[in-house]
Formats: C-alpha cells, structure tokens, sequence
C-alpha cells in the first residue's frame, strides 16, 4: 500500500511537465567525430567500437587542456567550456560560488562541486548550497549543458543532453564532466585543498564520472544511483519520450554497449580509496530500484568501502518535504565529515 502510494505520487508529479516531445531518432556519429559515411559502416557498429575503445582510453576521453580564461563576477562564475557546441549560448560555463560561513570554515580549505538534476533550473540546489556553506563548505553549483543560461532561446527543456541523438548523447554529456574538472581546476588555483563533488539523478552519474576521472577529488556523493546510463533512459519514469524515439532504431542491450562510456559501470574501482556516499529511494521509479542495488552491490563485490542511505520515497518526492531534509541531511554530514 505504501509503495502504491507512493508510485501514484511520482506519477502525479510527472505529470505536471507537459512539454515532453519525442524528438527524431539519429545514430549521431558527426557528434563524436565519425564518419558516417565511410566504406558503408552499419552506425551501431561503428558506435559500439567507438564505445568499446573509449572505455578503455576513457582518462583521454574525458581530459581537456586547463584554461585560464575564469571570470567570477557577483558570485557567478564563467569560463569556456572545453568543448565547443553548435549553440553559442551551451559554450560558456556557468557556475554560482556560495562561499563557506567563516566562522565555521575551520582550518581546511574545503570545497564541493554540485552537479543538480535533469532539467533543474537556475534554482535548483540552491538551498542545499546555502546548506553546505552554513557549515564551513563553499560549493560552486554548475550549471549543466543546455541548462538554464546555457540553454537556446529554442529549447523549453534541455533535451540535447538525453536524447535519441546517440552520439550527441555521448558528447553532451562528456561536455559536462570537462565542466566540472575545470571548476576543481579553479577551486585548486583559488586555493582549496579539501574538494569533493556531489550529484543528484543525471547530475549523481555525471558527479560519478568526473570523480573516477578527477584524482583530486576527495569524496562524492551521489545522490540516485545506477549502474547504467541506458538502463535509466529505458526504464525510468521521467524518459519515457525519448525511449519512444529510441524504439524501432536500437534495442536496450546495443544501447547499454553504446553509452557505456558514460555509465559509471566501468569506473567503480577509479573511486577506490576516497570517500563515497551512494543513495537511493525505497520507491523510485525514474531510477528504478533493482538498479540502484545492483550498483551498490557491486561496491560490496568489489570491497570499495562507502556509505549507503536509502530514502523512504520515490525520486520526485525526494524534493518534498520531509524527504528533501532528510536527504540533505545525509548529503551534508557525510560531506563535512568526509572533506
């Protein structure tokens, strides 16, 4: 009865997004620098080679030069992002800086990057933010490809970022891990020496991601987990339009091979070592559960020690009271303790 209750509920609260729409289908190669018309490759082969050998040069795949072109202006942060867009607008970083309260800054320098939902805008995570900085921790919050000021006067949603587009798919969301390496790049110059990262749904695999390929990142938190980008956008409650513009075009096991590269699956054991906080809810069905646990067994097969806490809602509920204080609760002691 409760789990039904609670389904009804994330339902209900999906809903209300109505501007949904179910975009073409494309294998997307010219994303990813591939020819797509050479000697007549089948596309999904090609992307599943190409997949193949970035997981394995996936430190090359996810590294781009330091920039020193930082402007912080009013608590906003800008520089450009590593990767160059067709959409000037989704080509320039933006990140809020909410400095730590000095009285309880202490003797570190501490820091986190804070990499909010799908689709949030300019407000989301803010209070979290202003969470963490009334305990002694400054947080940059990014801004995400496509989001709110890096989003086109002609997208009501930031659809590039998951889409049927595969490859840009891919690339997009590759574009948002160079992000966040670039804001530790800036924490570093500013002087911290304690950085962690934490995410929530999309922005708890991309927080996953950069801290596998980010040794200077100390702990993280990723709030919503699964093993499998794929998975999510074929499961999941929140994606089901742009699994309707999959279908017909690529099947979930070619598709889990595909973007592999940005599924923390074949990272798990890059976070050995440093502090990592995994949650998930008792009733989420934009995360579906079963994925949830596999990924936090598959830190209790490998012996990776970490933390766990399991919400008692769904994944849009998380942002009700009295979920959202219970799950920033756990984000913000874990995160004073661990940097």
């Amino acid at each position: 009865m409760i789990a039904r209750a609670f389904h009804n509920w994330e339902r209900r609260l999906a809903s209300v997004d109505t501007n949904r729409r179910v975009r073409p289908f494309a294998w997307g190669l010219d994303w990813i620098g591939l020819d797509g018309t050479a000697n007549g490759d089948d596309p999904a082969t090609k992307l599943a080679e190409f997949a193949a050998a970035t997981v394995d040069r996936s430190d090359e795949f996810f590294s781009a030069p330091p920039t020193s072109d930082y402007s912080l202006e009013g608590g906003t942060l800008r520089f450009p992002s590593a990767i160059a867009t067709p959409h000037a607008e989704n080509n320039t970083v933006v990140g809020r800086v909410f400095p730590a309260d000095p009285r309880r800054a202490g003797p570190r320098r501490r820091a986190v990057v804070v990499l909010p939902q799908w689709n949030a805008d300019s407000e989301g995570h803010v209070g979290l933010c202003q969470l963490f900085a009334r305990f002694g921790v400054t947080s940059v919050r990014l801004s995400m490809p496509y989001h709110d000021a890096r989003r086109p006067k002609d997208l009501e949603r930031a659809d590039f970022i998951v889409s049927p587009n595969i490859g840009q798919t891919l690339q997009v969301n590759r574009q948002a891990v160079l992000d966040a390496r670039r804001i530790v790049d800036w924490l570093e110059r500013e002087g911290f020496d304690s950085i962690g990262i934490v995410g929530t749904s999309l922005g708890s695999c991309l927080s996953m991601l950069t801290m596998a390929h980010e040794p200077r990142l100390k702990a993280g938190a990723f709030n919503h987990v699964s093993p499998y980008f794929a998975d999510v956008v074929w499961s999941g409650l929140s994606t089901a339009h742009v699994r309707a513009g999959l279908e017909g075009h690529v099947d979930i096991e070619r598709l889990r091979r595909i973007w592999m590269p940005i599924s923390p699956w074949p990272y798990v054991e890059r976070v050995r070592g440093r502090s990592v906080l995994l949650i998930y809810a008792r009733y989420d069905l934009t995360f579906p559960v079963p994925l949830s646990k596999q990924f936090v067994d598959r830190f209790r097969q490998l012996e990776i020690p970490h933390q766990r806490a399991v919400l008692p809602c769904g994944h849009y509920t998380t942002g009700k009271s009295p979920f959202k204080f219970i799950d920033g609760y756990h984000l913000t002691r874990f995160l004073v303790k661990a940097l």
